[in-house]
């Protein structure tokens, strides 16, 4: 028998091996194949590069079915609200990397859209690792750009409606010598006015990112953000402002020039803000069963808000003695001494055998916000100067009016998880526990007056998982999460006697997903209960304050649909059905300050539409590409009496852009336009605040109620066009 001869290669070999994001990506981007044991909504960079680069993470989930989200401005100075099955943002835990970032009021601080790969949104759920104190409406996280391996860069330029212009530069590294390390700096300097009344917004933002691989699956990445911007703090408008605009035009912005009488001069209410992120988790292969995580955490932010403020009354004098005339016009602030936030998370995980997974770990964060109110005398030309401007702070007897306070807590919690996987590894298990403890304080100045309280949660978490095939798979989800009150919130709200206690939430999902080749599908049905319901109340000056509010039931479920292409056209439909009711009576005083309570047991908690809808369609030809989006929320109440609602409302968008073909450098040189608001519709989208109530209604102790101004509200902006011009190189 002849043995077999070898056989040599007469040139190089190659391998080729090729991935697609639309391998898991559908409907344009704007829905992902997920197989987590909890519900899990995903936007991709398919989606996000159709978009406008002035968007924000809350516009880019503004058509997942589990959110509702009003943001005031097109330009994205600014960041919004989040309503989510009877909740908000300040329940949620809104991280980048895994990482506490800013509030979802200012969320165009953490990143440029540009450096975003991916922004998901967990509803129901919070993984145990995660370091947050506000997880109650889940966690929406920002997955920032990996450094590139070769040379090169992108850079983008956009102007649009209200005077916007925006330029953009990400230059990336590539692989530094053999070592292993890559990285990428970006520059963005954005320029807008406001869509409403008078006022100039400007923005200036710094990413970088450096990522360092092992073979071993080892690897060490660290992303830092500095933003500093000055924008318009806006007005809200009250309902009665609100019609006043839609029935005849006229606006309740800040107005354009000096305003000696009403000193609302958009000069004198100004946002100034510095901001610097940092996150670097590192994680370590020890051996092949054991694994070690270390994820530290840095968030630094100081700044102010002026606001117009009261006149002088000819008792206060400048800092030199001499009086301030009567009537002159002061201004107000809102002054962040400074705003920490720095922690780190521990993990070690080890595989005990072929089927469990156990994992240990501690979280450690401090929280600390010291934050003053002074009054400094307006500029002659209208405008509000610093108030660490000797020269223009208020004095009275002798000593400035700087009252304020420093709040914040300090957090350690311990957790253990243990996952197990059976029948080749089709049906997984998990079950672990995390114990929170968490000691907080709140010291007024210049008394030194002081409250603080301990407190603690015991958050369980048990996860089941069963796929019965590669199509099919069911799932549920039960877990305790908590919110306990946020230090900047503590600090806006004036207490006497007790702080807020935690808020509180057992949930429950039940979950089915379907995937092929063609479609997705994917259901959730979930149940809340919520006690000492935490409110975010309206203070004022771009600020929101704290309160408890009883107990609350939400139920409901979402669903999705998403396609591959056909035909070059790839639909994506969602929906949500809410049913959120108060289950106690609010407490309340009567118009003689009787304590007694609102009549709100069984009643629709407010910011709890009952049905929520989306439709997406993404076209893709050659080189050009469409994206039309289509949201409905449905009525909905504002204030905690539910004296007040507002009606559904219709929002829409329109992206259509075209990649040429590369030339010399220009790797992809592409032309994008992006529309908002393509009626033109007037509607209101939320609140910048829950009111308590509107009108004087019957409390349970049969008195009235003293009657409010109700809500203020986000308004959509008027119809926006933003076009950019964009390429790799």
């Amino acid at each position: 028998m002849r043995r077999p001869s070898s056989i040599n290669s007469t040139g190089d070999e190659h391998v080729t091996v090729s991935t697609s994001r639309l391998a898991r990506s559908r409907g344009g981007g704007m829905m992902r194949v997920e197989t987590a044991p909890y519900a899990i909504q995903t936007i991709t960079k398919a989606f996000i590069e159709a978009k406008s680069p002035t968007s924000t993470a809350l516009d880019l989930i503004k058509n997942l079915p589990s959110v509702s989200v009003s943001t005031p401005d097109t330009s994205g100075m600014q960041g919004g609200t989040i309503q989510s099955r009877s909740l908000t943002d300040a329940d949620m835990a809104l991280m980048v990397d895994g990482a506490p970032a800013a509030s979802a009021s200012y969320m165009a601080e953490d990143i440029d859209s540009e450096n975003l790969d991916s922004v998901s949104m967990m509803p129901g759920s919070s993984p145990i690792d995660l370091p947050a104190t506000s997880a109650a409406a889940g966690v929406m996280n920002e997955t920032s750009h990996d450094p590139s391996h070769t040379f090169g860069g992108l850079v983008d330029f956009s102007y649009g409606t209200n005077n916007l212009s925006r330029e953009f530069i990400r230059l990336e590294s590539g692989e530094i010598g053999n070592t292993g390390v890559r990285s990428y700096l970006s520059f963005s300097n954005s320029h807008a006015r406001s869509w409403m009344g008078a006022g100039i917004n400007e923005r200036r933002h710094l990413d970088f990112g450096i990522r360092k691989d092992w073979q071993n699956g080892s690897y060490a990445k660290l992303f830092m953000s500095w933003n500093n911007e000055d924008f318009t703090i806006d007005n809200y408008p009250t309902a009665a402002e609100f019609y006043k605009y839609k029935s005849t035009g006229q606006g309740y912005g800040r107005k354009a020039g000096f305003d000696a009488i009403g000193n609302d001069y958009w000069k004198n209410n100004i946002d100034h803000w510095n901001q610097l992120f940092l996150s670097a988790p590192i994680h370590v292969v020890l051996t092949d069963k054991l694994q070690f995580d270390l994820r530290p955490y840095y968030n630094w932010g100081q700044g102010w808000d002026g606001s117009s403020g009261d006149f002088a009354d000819g008792t206060t004098t400048y800092k030199s003695g001499q009086t301030i005339a009567a009537g002159t016009p002061l201004t107000s602030y809102f002054q962040e001494n400074g705003a920490l936030d720095v922690g780190a998370t521990a993990k070690l995980g080890y595989d005990i055998d072929k089927h469990n997974h156990i994992e240990l770990g501690y979280w450690y964060e401090n929280q600390d916000y010291t934050q003053h109110f002074p009054v400094s005398v307006t500029k002659a030309d209208g405008s509000n100067p610093s108030p660490n401007d000797a020269a223009y702070q208020v004095y009275s007897g002798g000593s400035r009016s700087y009252y304020g306070n420093t709040t914040g807590y300090e957090i350690h919690s311990l957790f253990l998880q243990d996952t197990a996987k059976y029948f080749h590894d089709k049906l997984q298990v998990a079950g672990g526990f995390k114990y929170v403890m968490s000691n907080v304080w709140y010291i007024t100045y210049p008394g030194h007056s002081q409250m603080g309280q301990n407190l603690t949660a015991p958050l369980p978490h048990l996860s089941i998982s069963y796929h019965f095939n590669e199509h099919h798979q069911v799932y549920v989800n039960a877990e305790g999460d908590f919110r306990q009150p946020s230090a900047s919130a503590l600090g806006n709200t004036a207490y006497t006697g007790t702080l807020p206690k935690n808020q509180y939430s057992i949930k429950e999902e039940l979950g089915y997903r379907y995937n092929d080749k063609y479609v997705i599908v994917d259901l959730d049905l979930f149940n809340y209960n919520i006690t000492n319901r935490l409110l975010t109340t309206y203070v004022g000056n771009n600020q929101t304050g704290v309160v408890n509010a009883g107990n609350q039931t939400a139920r409901g479920f979402d669903a999705m649909f998403s396609t591959q292409p056909i035909y070059g056209f790839s639909p994506y439909v969602s929906f949500e059905y809410l049913n959120a009711r108060m289950d106690s009576n609010i407490a309340a005083s009567d118009a003689d300050g009787n304590l007694t309570a609102y009549r709100t047991k069984g009643t629709q908690a407010p910011l709890s539409p009952h049905v929520m809808a989306n439709f997406g369609l993404t076209y893709v030809n050659q080189g050009f590409f469409a994206n039309a989006t289509v949201h409905y929320t449905g009525p909905q109440s504002v204030t905690i009496a539910g004296d007040q609602r507002i009606p559904g409302y219709v929002t829409d968008t329109l992206s259509l852009g075209y990649h040429f073909k590369p030339v010399w450098y220009a790797k992809s040189p592409t032309i994008r336009l992006n529309f908002t608001n393509l009626t033109g519709s007037i509607v209101r989208t939320g609140v910048a605040g829950v009111g308590t109530n509107a009108s004087a209604v019957r409390l349970m102790n049969g008195n009235l109620a003293a009657a409010t101004s109700g809500a203020q509200f986000y308004v959509t902006p008027r119809f926006s066009m933003t076009g950019t011009i964009s390429t790799a190189f």
